[in-house]
């Protein structure tokens, strides 16, 4: 039978899902609740020195639906609240009561090499299993000198990076922002001054929207907005991008998040490259209990694809990740239209003729395709409200 347990860095994960750094780990009693329905592991909201004031905003939370489900949700949520002290004491009645849960403590500091290493001098006593470094932020901290603004600097991160591996007992992972034009430039720098691991991906930086009725922001704060933080499923596709990237580029350990959703999304992370995986926004949306069937339908998976854990899953589709010079362009395919599901709504053929082509026909006789006009772009299989339209050779 096939395993959920894993190892990473010689720190033994019963499962590879771990809550995010973010609200659902912002207290121990929540934290506590986590493990006792079978999280895997915890990252803890970002720990940062006692004089580094933490005053939020109201509201500050924002959401696009679609059909009534949330596909994303934008966040000027700042770090932890609680005090060091808190966090001190919060670990270790935490690891001894759940001893095989994975606790690390995501931390934060301001640009000097005392503060980071004090913070790191203290966690050090308590019995977490690694560090994550908080160079991503995208709100609040920037405009400090910190957070994102520390991820967006190779120069300031390898600083930082060098600054906590020269202290640390535990693994370092760094926590990288999306928010670069180039994310393997900050992961190879990060890895050139120690670091065991990184994570990725924190929020992608973005402004919700404008409410047309008032003229002011949707997340309006007194009539006034800010940049914050997105993530839900609409930014999926951004954690694939990066962590096939960085994975691509380094043998380093990665801690996978953005936009998981269900056991889907994580098997694509692993196979993208992540070793484990880190889930926040879903459990804002539908709770902790999320956590069975992410277990549960994992496993089957690795099952019933013959594998004994996810290491036989790791890694497999970055491999076909390439170069769009490198893609095979002699691959010529068309469009199969099912006469049986079409409704002949003309929809594909009005966008394809506005689109450039003008390849497929509706006359008396039903939906046509001219191949000669046809350059296989599959858009009239993806706006298909049937779905009548697959792509063939």
């Amino acid at each position: 039978m096939a395993t959920l347990k894993t190892s990473i860095l010689g720190i033994e994960f019963e499962n590879p899902f771990l809550l995010a750094s973010a609200p659902p780990t912002a207290s121990i009693e929540s934290i506590d609740k986590a493990f006792e329905m079978g999280w895997g592991g915890a990252v803890l909201k970002t720990i940062t020195p006692d004089d580094l004031e933490m005053i939020e905003a109201s509201p500050r939370y924002a959401t696009i639906k679609e059909k009534g489900k949330i596909i994303c949700l934008q966040n000027i949520e700042l770090l932890s609240h609680e005090t060091v002290q808190y966090w001190v004491d919060g670990i270790k009645y935490l690891k001894s009561k759940h001893p095989t849960k994975v606790i690390i403590a995501s931390i934060m500091a301001p640009v000097e090499r005392e503060e980071w290493q004090n913070l790191v001098q203290i966690l050090n006593d308590t019995p977490i299993d690694a560090y994550e470094l908080n160079f991503s932020c995208p709100h609040g901290m920037p405009e400090r000198n910190i957070g994102m603004a520390i991820g967006t600097s190779a120069e300031i991160s390898i600083l930082i990076t060098s600054w906590v591996k020269s202290v640390a007992t535990k693994p370092v992972f760094v926590k990288l922002t999306p928010n670069v034009t180039d994310i393997t430039w900050i992961a190879r720098a990060v890895e050139r001054a120690g670091a065991d691991g990184v994570a990725a991906i924190n929020t992608v930086q973005s402004f919700m929207g404008i409410n047309l009725d008032t003229l002011e922001p949707v997340l309006n704060v007194d009539g006034h907005s800010t940049y914050g933080g997105l993530s839900g499923a609409a930014v999926k596709p951004i954690g694939f991008k990066c962590v096939s990237q960085i994975r691509q580029i380094s043998n380093l350990p990665i801690l996978g998040m953005g936009g998981i959703s269900d056991w889907q999304d994580a098997a694509q992370y692993i196979t993208l490259g992540s070793d484990a995986v880190q889930i926040c926004t879903e459990v804002m949306i539908n709770g902790y209990g999320i956590i069975n069937g992410l277990k549960s339908g994992l496993l089957n998976y690795l099952e019933s694809k013959g594998f004994n854990d996810i290491s036989g899953l790791k890694n497999i589709a970055v491999q076909k990740i390439t170069s769009h010079k490198k893609l095979n362009k002699n691959n010529h395919l068309y469009p199969s239209i099912d006469k049986e599901t079409c409704v002949s709504c003309g929809k594909c053929v009005k966008i394809c003729s506005e689109s450039e082509y003008s390849a497929l026909n509706l006359d008396k006789e039903g939906l046509s395709l001219n191949r000669e006009q046809c350059v296989g772009c599959s858009l009239c299989s993806h706006i298909c409200p049937k779905e009548a339209i697959t792509m063939c050779c």
